[in-house]
């Protein structure tokens, strides 16, 4: 299974993206891209990741400077999260 995005707005206003499937480096450019234009419009922004089965480490790169910025993960995988801590302490070289 490959990355599916799907894009919810709240009655609030916020957003939600609901990510599931696969996480590798032409979806992480697609997020990228996703988080800056809803950035533009002020929006709160979360990534919902319940159903994410696999990332890459460009991926969890990028999760962790989205989480940094402020991004909310919502519902992230145990794993994705202890390897987004590991990177944030002893990053791999890139």
């Amino acid at each position: 299974m490959t990355c599916k995005i799907e894009r919810d707005v709240a009655p609030d206003g916020s957003v939600v993206v609901r990510v599931s499937g696969r996480i590798d480096g032409t979806d992480v450019e697609f997020l990228k891209e996703l988080m800056e234009n809803e950035k533009a419009g002020k929006a709160e922004l979360a990534l919902d990741l319940t159903d994410v089965t696999l990332v890459s480490l460009d991926a969890v790169r990028a999760l962790g400077r989205a989480q940094a910025d402020g991004l909310a993960l919502r519902n992230c995988p145990a794993y994705v999260r202890e390897w987004i801590s590991r990177e944030r302490e002893s990053p791999l070289p890139e």
